[in-house]
């Protein structure tokens, strides 16, 4: 007999067990009584009266329950008093635990099913794999892996299915690609789990690029596929795609629920459509912290500080209660839009009103908004008044960014020793520090910062910049000459600055001397990477087409300066999202009015 009959063949005697004992009144009580724990408790007094407390389809009955009813302490405790527990009761078990919540108990549940010798089925696999991909565990999940093998799983639709979303959550895309690979038949399951799995680590043109295969195939997407490719559209600025999502789930009669709604205020707001963002939220029949909190966001990255703070005052009254995340946006935008004592009262209501104790985030915020509004004496004073423990590194960061756009060089030397002593390995702090002393005339300490930069083998990030032109997203970097039309962009960018230089654009010498963005010092400055992107959308697209762009990074002078000509010698409207906000181009002037 094979191990797949004997799986069988025990599946088989513990049903007949079960069936054999579910109509007695004990077992009618448990089922009267339901996922509740105190009538469980109730009935797991009378079934110790009755001397019926070894009776393992009662004990079954009754550990399933309490495990729905979400008392996993007292499940557990139940547990020990079985004496011989069988393969529905561990499968139930580790299935109940992973579905809701309580991965480590899962995988407590399946060591005792091994310890027992009690053969595991593709439903164990399925929950126990859930478990691991929940807790990040990837060496236990490889090593359940290994137990799928050997106990002939390895085909199996929906353990292969519950692998690849194991493998995808916790980051080994090459391994969960192999497998989604090998699947003969992809359920849209498998399809989701992937295409999330590329998303939620980085790499979205490659979840979207799964999705249009996913498509090709006749798979039907779910709302759960929407969800991953909405969050993909964001992060890519692919608004094309993200439009033809929205058209597809209203068509096809979606319920937009909260999850899908917010996903699509999330996606026009992070492509630069914050009108849209709120037709989506107003529509929303029911709407959770999570969507008050993106709408209040996508107003707050757009620079529109009022209508945020205005839509904050809403949720205050008639909305969910707001949590730390939603005061980091309100935090961001006040600070994007130059509201400072509407950031100080938020700030103070934290605490005062909600009881929520501020975390790096908001610090951050607070010395952002501060430092932009040329505050540096009270956002310095705020830092020092912090504790040690709460002196994040991005809070020197934001205070020495401040110092670096108003020019305080003494107090932004100060500050990058702050930073360089807490974070020596980050190349970022040594190209603001480097910075700082260049636009200070220090140029022998320019050059000192550089060496230290190359003796630790430190390399600033590289720049790039994505579009996206008939829904397909493409990626500019300077240097990066594989797009086969790239020279036809070059001449036409050439082309560009030569009729915005006509026009009154003159290079910014500092960006030229010591922006330390892009490749290397002439080259960089003409050929950033939001400039060639945005060359390429002028040479693609329609005349009087809006250009959208996002770039992975803070916008430098010199191009914030050469976009708003480029916006009036091809008038057209352009929008470069960077990483720290939104900047709307037209006839020669930017939404953020040059406060960013």
């Amino acid at each position: 007999m094979d191990a797949k009959q004997l799986r069988q063949q025990q599946q088989l005697v513990d049903h007949q067990h079960r069936d054999s004992h579910s109509h007695s009144p004990a077992y009618q009580a448990l089922l009267r009584a339901g996922p509740r724990i105190r009538p469980l408790q109730q009935v797991h007094a009378q079934i110790v009266v009755l001397g019926k407390c070894r009776s393992l389809a009662l004990l079954t009955k009754l550990l399933t329950l309490a495990c729905a009813a979400g008392s996993i302490v007292y499940t557990r405790r139940l547990f020990h008093t079985v004496p011989d527990p069988d393969s529905f009761l561990f499968n139930s078990l580790i299935k109940g635990s992973s579905k809701l919540g309580f991965p480590k108990d899962a995988v407590f549940f399946y060591r005792r099913m091994g310890l027992a010798s009690i053969l595991p089925s593709n439903y164990t696999f399925t929950s126990v794999i859930k478990a691991c991909a929940d807790l990040s565990a990837l060496r236990l999940g490889r090593e359940i892996h290994s137990h799928v093998l050997v106990s002939g799983y390895g085909s199996d639709s929906f353990v292969q299915a519950a692998l690849v979303a194991f493998y995808a959550k916790s980051g080994d895309l090459c391994v969960a690609r192999k497998l989604f690979d090998k699947m003969p038949e992809k359920t849209v399951v498998a399809w989701n789990s992937m295409i999330s799995g590329y998303e939620q680590n980085g790499f979205s043109r490659e979840a979207i690029g799964l999705f249009y295969q996913m498509r090709e195939w006749g798979v039907e997407p779910d709302s759960t596929t929407f969800v991953s490719v909405l969050s993909g559209c964001a992060q890519l600025g692919a608004i094309g795609l993200g439009c033809w999502v929205h058209d597809y789930v209203v068509s096809h009669g979606f319920d937009v629920n909260v999850v899908l709604g917010t996903s699509l205020i999330n996606m026009y707001s992070r492509c630069g459509n914050v009108t849209k963002a709120r037709e989506v939220f107003d529509l929303m029949s029911e709407r959770n912290v999570i969507s008050w909190t993106a709408m209040i966001s996508g107003y707050g990255i757009h620079g529109y500080g009022r209508e945020a703070m205005e839509l904050f005052g809403q949720m205050r009254v008639h909305g969910p209660r707001p949590n730390n995340v939603t005061f980091v946006s309100v935090l961001s935008a006040c600070a994007h839009a130059g509201l400072i004592q509407e950031g100080r009262c938020a700030f103070a209501d934290m605490r005062s009103e909600y009881g929520l104790v501020p975390g790096v985030e908001h610090h951050v915020c607070m010395v952002d908004m501060l430092g932009r509004a040329g505050l540096l004496n009270e956002a310095y004073q705020f830092v020092k008044e912090l504790n040690p423990g709460e002196l994040a590194p991005a809070i020197w960061t934001a205070m020495l960014a401040a110092c670096k756009m108003h020019k305080n060089f003494d107090l932004g030397v100060q500050v990058a020793e702050h930073l360089l002593a807490v974070e020596p390995e980050n190349p970022g702090h040594y190209v603001l520090l480097s910075n700082i002393y260049a636009l200070a005339g220090k140029m022998d300490r320019v050059e000192l910062v550089r060496n230290m930069m190359i003796r630790k083998g430190l390399k600033k990030q590289v720049g790039y910049s994505t579009i996206e032109v008939g829904q397909k997203t493409y990626l500019f970097s300077n240097g990066d000459k594989s797009l086969p039309e790239i020279e036809e962009v070059y001449q036409y960018l050439d082309e560009l600055m030569s009729r915005c230089r006509e026009a009154g654009y003159a290079p910014a010498p500092a960006s030229v001397m010591h922006e330390l963005e892009e490749e290397e010092r002439e080259y960089a400055l003409r050929y950033h990477s939001e400039k060639l992107a945005i060359a390429f959308g002028l040479l693609k697209t329609s005349t009087g087409l809006t250009i959208r762009v996002v770039k992975n990074l803070r916008m430098c002078e010199d191009c914030h300066s050469a976009i708003k000509y480029i916006s009036i010698v091809s008038n057209r409207e352009i929008i470069v999202r960077d990483r720290l906000r939104f900047h709307h181009f037209n006839n020669g002037s930017c939404s953020c009015l040059d406060y960013w």
